[in-house]
């Protein structure tokens, strides 16, 4: 993790405030970029999506899909956290925060479009950042590979539903054909893409040497699409933030109590099954973290720049890498305990010296 990455939400933090000042001197242009859209999709934003997310997609090699079956039981418990709870539980905390306890600090008006933001963030498992994730924990390679390249297959089928259901139940007004197309403009093409991409790079002499070249430039290309992604954002949002500051620090409560609820359980799964340690750490944060390049996207597809959805996923950008760092801290530190437990593998065995090479 470089030290730009992990000062992520510190470029996150100045870039909403560089954000903030345009929008409020140069209003008319972000009124002029909000207008250049088809189907609902901005052009303007739908290009830096895809400078955001094609480099992520470009790292998954659906080969190790395979790999599953050596690792079932991690697999079964981060897909049981992934898509059986995670995105549930944030719709039930999301109603318990925003509609009860946090309801009187609020804009009524925007309550229900910060619970679909919340929800959107949820539904994406991580596809890129959570490599980071397991190389800092040293976590069994394969099995993140693996379990990131059957969650990117499962996102393309169970998104869209997911999504438009949790937001039906939720009373917020689903436009079905915007978000199938923004599934398809997101995630369906540019991983297509991306396949073809890495196919024709490791076909070639010293393929992958040629593929990590081509991360090494998409890399930073990536992280300063997003962050532009966020100027634009609070472009928009910026009235609304000024009104209500603490807005943002309200709504980082759920998804950090997601965060962590779902790290836990998919630890302790990992512990009831006997899971090795270096599979566990990567299922425990493979099942709290989100894949917010596409939830941002998603957001604005759905309800537009200047939507409460659209400022709650951003939220979840914003607190991604310290919460994140502290959950790797955590399971760095019960590695000892963790081990304690009869039938477990240490890790010497699981994970050892040399093997943790994400990039092959």
């Amino acid at each position: 993790m470089s030290w730009f990455e992990r000062l992520l939400s510190l470029w996150v933090l100045l870039c909403i405030g560089v954000g903030l000042a345009l929008g409020q001197a140069f209003p008319e242009w972000f009124h002029t970029l909000g207008r250049l859209e088809v189907a609902h999709i901005n052009l303007p934003v739908a290009v830096l999506i895809w400078l955001m997310i094609f480099p992520m997609l470009l790292k998954i090699d659906f080969r190790e899909i395979w790999g599953v079956r050596r690792h079932w039981r991690g697999v079964g418990a981060t897909l049981f956290v992934n898509w059986l709870v995670k995105p549930f539980s944030m719709a039930a905390l999301a109603w318990l925060f925003l509609e009860v306890w946090f309801r009187p600090w609020l804009p009524a008006e925007q309550i229900a479009s910060y619970r679909a933001g919340l929800i959107i963030l949820a539904a994406a498992p991580c596809t890129a950042m959570v490599f980071v994730w397991s190389h800092l924990m040293r976590g069994e390679p394969h099995f993140t590979l693996s379990q990131v390249a059957l969650n990117d297959l499962i996102m393309i089928f169970a998104f869209a539903p997911l999504v438009g259901g949790l937001l039906g139940i939720a009373n917020v007004h689903v436009p079905w054909d915007t978000l199938f197309l923004a599934v398809l403009l997101y995630l369906v093409v540019p991983l297509a893409l991306a396949l073809g991409v890495r196919r024709i790079l490791l076909s070639q002499a010293h393929g992958y040497l040629r593929l990590r070249r081509v991360l090494k430039l998409l890399g930073p290309i990536s992280i300063l699409a997003l962050l532009l992604t966020l100027v634009v954002l609070f472009g928009f949002q910026g009235e609304q933030v000024l009104r209500q500051p603490r807005v943002i620090a309200l709504l980082a409560v759920p998804i950090t109590v997601q965060v962590f609820g779902n790290s836990g359980l998919a630890y302790l799964l990992n512990l009831w099954l006997r899971s090795p340690h270096c599979v566990a750490g990567p299922s425990a944060l493979i099942g709290a973290s989100n894949f917010f390049e596409l939830a941002v996207a998603t957001a604005i597809s759905l309800f537009g720049f200047d939507s409460g959805a659209a400022l709650a996923t951003v939220v979840g950008v914003l607190i991604e890498v310290p919460v994140m760092l502290l959950a790797v801290r955590l399971v760095n530190a019960t590695r000892n305990l963790y081990e304690r437990r009869k039938g477990v593998v240490p890790y010497a065995e699981c994970c050892p010296t040399g093997l943790h090479l994400h990039s092959e």
